[in-house]
């Protein structure tokens, strides 16, 4: 194989006339500020600048930069529009290198304050719509614009085909790859058409090994022959499509690294994180991928527990990254890399190839230009994303004489709900759900459920079961958790569909049925966002119809005549 001199000689050979083509489609006068930008830059500033930074709250805490700057900053739970573009001008104000604020535009519980609730992707698949997609992929960039956001980490061209995992879940575009390809491709051209820099994720490929990147290295099990003919079809239409950025992830193809790069072994299984043969020779060899490479998230097992920090950071840049997702601590990160130059280990020609293309990519999106938001229509853009959550709840089986639920029906609801499971807490207490008050509301009596405690549904006269998972990361497993539900064994055993009416929805992992194949009606909402509650509770009451189509198979492969009841 290579040396990493020369995978990065061959790299940068023509990467600077390479900005004037696909994607970054550079003109003349912001090539010259790439040029101009870079040359003002020295080596210590260049190795803070290949990392993006996690920052959680409303306030951006610089005093943990050390008085250095990132190239890129991740918003997590941050504050309002106003107050996120004020940071934004603040440090910018400060750096010599325009930073720009990062995030993943997933929906639900994601989306930015004061902005309009937005679907996760297994709901824009589930309104069947690709052109609503676009649209509303749209008039969420002009909100996440308005927060001074400028790059989102979406959309993920993973399969939903290892249906047992919590990862993929909800942030996949569902199991068809044609569906996938055409709502993945609709969001990326909609977020890029409004000025937020698209990444295609998780390269090269989720969704056949059922574990998570969070708490291990995950195995894309294809032939070559079977990968290109799924996620090289669908990378590909993203690279033909403008993505501007592509992310790595902690995930290998040891069918490519055999079957081409002639690699056996342990060295099969180096993930594409760490991996130049994937990144370098795969993805912009044989793809043609110009654009950005952004590893994910460092912090993650799948990654950090291959190699140590050190080594981590710089076997990261040599397989390609242009950008590393996480510092948790910057000054010691960027001191590893000028170790790194001065012994050789990492070559200059990498170092720098990673600066420019971060900076051509700025450029592309305008960041050295004056990014004041345009103008928009923020009720059209809120009525458009709306109608997304409106036409994605999803009646997957019912009988045929139990809906309506509606109080003169169904007086009293015995819930029954761990809560909303969400990536925070998604291994600790969950977050209250606030459907009880909302059927109450609407004239219902409820009985709650205690979780951990025997269900008794004794003088009810529905029982409604409420899993509310959404994509959690670090969970692992998602399952209906009849034990855990119920806190006894005889009563794990225990199914009350012969005694009363028995509805079950998820506001989240689209799977709940495999294991509730009895139940009388199931309901797939994809996000437990109270709005998506809103709106699932007014089609089961009859007010609305279930307008979704299913984007994945809630029978996980069984015969549906197995979930007849």
């Amino acid at each position: 194989m290579e040396s990493i001199e020369q995978v990065a000689d061959r790299a940068t050979e023509h990467l600077w006339e390479g900005f004037a083509k696909a994607p970054f489609h550079l003109d003349a006068a912001s090539r010259e500020w790439v040029a101009q930008t870079f040359e003002k830059l020295d080596d210590r500033a260049k190795a803070a600048l290949v990392f993006c930074v996690f920052t959680f709250g409303p306030q951006v805490d610089l005093a943990r930069l050390k008085g250095l700057q990132p190239g890129f900053i991740t918003r997590m739970a941050g504050g309002s529009a106003a107050q996120e573009r004020a940071q934004l001008a603040r440090l910018n104000g400060e750096f010599a290198v325009p930073v720009m604020f990062s995030t993943d535009l997933e929906g639900s519980s994601t989306t930015p304050i004061e902005a309009t609730p937005s679907p996760v992707p297994l709901a824009f698949s589930a309104a069947n719509d690709p052109a609503l997609t676009q649209a509303a992929a749209a008039a969420m960039a002009r909100e996440a614009r308005a927060h001074g956001l400028g790059w989102s980490f979406t959309p993920a061209l993973d399969l939903n085909v290892a249906f047992r995992s919590s990862i993929t879940g909800t942030r996949s575009y569902g199991s068809d790859l044609e569906k996938v390809r055409d709502h993945a491709l609709a969001t990326l051209k909609g977020l890029q058409s409004e000025g937020i820099g698209a990444t295609a994720k998780h390269w090269p490929g989720e969704g056949y090994d059922p574990r998570d990147q969070h708490l291990v290295t995950t195995v894309n099990p294809l032939s070559f022959a079977q990968w290109e003919a799924s996620f090289g079809t669908l990378y590909r239409a993203a690279i033909d499509a403008g993505v501007l950025a592509i992310m790595p992830a902690h995930i290998a193809l040891p069918s490519y690294m055999r079957e081409v790069e002639g690699v056996e072994g342990a060295a099969a299984f180096v993930p594409a994180s760490l991996n130049a043969a994937l990144n370098e020779n795969l993805l912009r060899g044989r793809l043609g991928f110009n654009g950005l490479l952004i590893s994910d998230a460092t912090a993650m097992a799948g990654i950090s527990g291959i190699l140590p920090r050190d080594a981590l950071v710089i076997d990261a840049l040599n397989a390609g990254n242009d950008v590393i997702l996480d510092a948790p601590d910057l000054a010691r990160d960027v001191d590893t890399i000028l170790a790194a130059l001065a012994d050789g280990r990492l070559p200059r020609a990498r170092l720098d190839a990673a600066v420019a293309r971060q900076l051509a990519f700025k450029a592309a999106l305008g960041a050295h230009r004056d990014s004041t938001p345009e103008p928009r229509d923020p009720a059209a853009d809120r009525a458009t994303i709306l109608s997304v959550l409106e036409r994605a709840p999803t009646l997957v089986k019912t009988r045929d004489d139990l809906l309506p639920m509606t109080p003169a029906r169904y007086k009293k609801i015995c819930l029954v709900t761990r809560g909303k499971g969400f990536p925070p807490a998604s291994t600790t207490r969950p977050l209250p759900l606030g459907l009880a008050d909302l059927l109450r509301a609407r004239g219902f009596e409820v009985v709650e459920h205690a979780w951990g405690t025997p269900v008794d549904p004794e003088g009810c006269d529905l029982l409604l079961y409420a899993y509310a998972e959404e994509c959690l990361l670090t969970r692992g497993t998602i399952t209906n958790d009849w034990g855990g539900m119920t806190g006894q064994f005889e009563q794990a055993m225990k199914r009350f569909w012969n005694d009363l009416p028995c509805v079950m929805v998820s506001f989240g992992w689209p799977y709940h049925l495999f294991e509730a194949n009895r139940v009388h009606t199931y309901v797939n909402a994809y996000m437990a966002h109270p709005k998506m509650l809103e709106i699932t509770l007014e089609a089961l009451m009859g007010q609305r119809a279930f307008e979704g189509v299913s984007p994945v198979d809630a029978f996980c492969g069984l015969d549906p005549a197995y979930f007849e009841s």
